[in-house]
């Protein structure tokens, strides 16, 4: 039997080296490790000189060394995980820039972000699954969290929890959307401009009549008391959708349309384009969420647009609630709206 002996082991293969530690960069910075915790962890009672900051920082680059997460938590009795559901609604480049724009300023206040699926979860059995991640705050968009799922992340740890959507939530801080405001916006602009058949699209799409129950409601209730009308259009997003739609237009009498967004709009502009209705002389059309493509379109888009605050001023409003987890929840209303005219209204 002819043994083949094993190939030589390569430097580069040998056992890796040790993980750094804080002591290998203090070493290699000339300073103290209290001085490296300082300066990686943004302590700020702590007065550290800009070049030994740089020093450390240097030489944590040179090592590879990358803080410890957990010994950090330990250390302060708590994570600096923001933990983030991911929505079970689509979403659209509003809403993900705001959390862009949150993930920032939360990772400014050496917050750590993490966004969690929803697939599969829901309600307090999703706050379960959250809270063994044990984050020290959870931001909930959408509706479906209840006081027990507030008390079991609570309970597991989280300082923080808030909610983004239509209403408050029991022992939760809340940031109101009130999507009402963006119908009601777009329904007193139509009749404004002499509009009084109005139609509402209202997706098909689950997850989306959080948003476009409260968008038809704000119609409604602008143009209550008026001679104006409003009819509700049920449609999916599919362009075989919008072309049946568009195909019995002329039946409905409608001399003007809110499209909940300005992805339906698109959708729907085309579809009536091709059967030849003209916009905006035989129908109005206002979308929402001032995309740059509705600017793109001829006609150009008249459009909602959507105010949210700054993510600087959610990611304080966290590290508030968590450094004063007993501090009763604040509620504030987030969402405003304004018509941005332009030709297709």
């Amino acid at each position: 039997m002819v043994q083949i002996p094993n190939p030589p082991t390569p430097a580069s293969a040998a056992l890796p080296r040790a993980v750094p530690t804080s002591a290998d960069v203090a070493r290699l910075a000339g300073v103290s490790r209290a001085t490296v915790s300082y300066v990686l962890n943004n302590a700020e009672a702590v007065r550290i000189s800009e070049p030994t900051r740089r020093r450390v920082h240097d030489a944590a680059r040179e090592l590879g060394y990358v803080p410890h997460a957990a010994a950090r938590s330990l250390r302060a009795g708590h994570s600096r995980m923001v933990l983030m559901p991911a929505p079970a609604f689509p979403v659209g480049p509003v809403y993900s820039q705001f959390v862009n724009d949150l993930q920032v300023a939360l990772g400014r206040l050496d917050y750590t972000v993490v966004q969690y699926g929803t697939v599969g979860v829901h309600d307090d059995e999703a706050a379960r699954a959250w809270a063994e991640l044990r984050p020290v705050a959870v931001l909930v968009p959408g509706s479906g969290l209840g006081p027990r799922g507030v008390a079991v992340l609570k309970r597991s740890g989280a300082r923080a929890v808030i909610t983004l959507g239509p209403e408050s939530v029991e022992g939760a801080h809340a940031l109101l959307m009130d999507h009402d405001v963006v119908g009601h916006s777009a329904g007193a602009h139509l009749f404004d401009r002499g509009r009084r058949r109005i139609g509402v699209v209202v997706p098909r799409e689950p997850g989306l009549g959080a948003f476009s129950a409260p968008r038809l409601a704000g119609v409604r209730a602008a143009l209550r008391g008026t001679d104006a009308t409003v009819t509700e259009l049920p449609l999916a997003h599919d362009e075989g959708a919008a072309a049946r739609l568009a195909a019995g237009w002329r039946d409905l009498g409608l001399d003007a349309v809110f499209t909940y967004n300005d992805e339906y709009a698109m959708l729907l502009m085309r579809a009536l384009d091709d059967v030849g209705v003209r916009i905006p002389e035989e129908t109005a059309v206002v979308g929402a969420d001032n995309l740059m493509l509705g600017r793109l379109l001829r006609p150009r888009l008249t459009t909602v647009h959507l105010d949210l605050p700054p993510g600087r001023e959610l990611a304080e409003l966290v590290d508030r609630a968590v450094r004063d987890p007993a501090a009763a929840p604040e509620a504030h209303k987030v969402l405003g709206a304004s018509v941005v005219q332009r030709e297709s209204s």
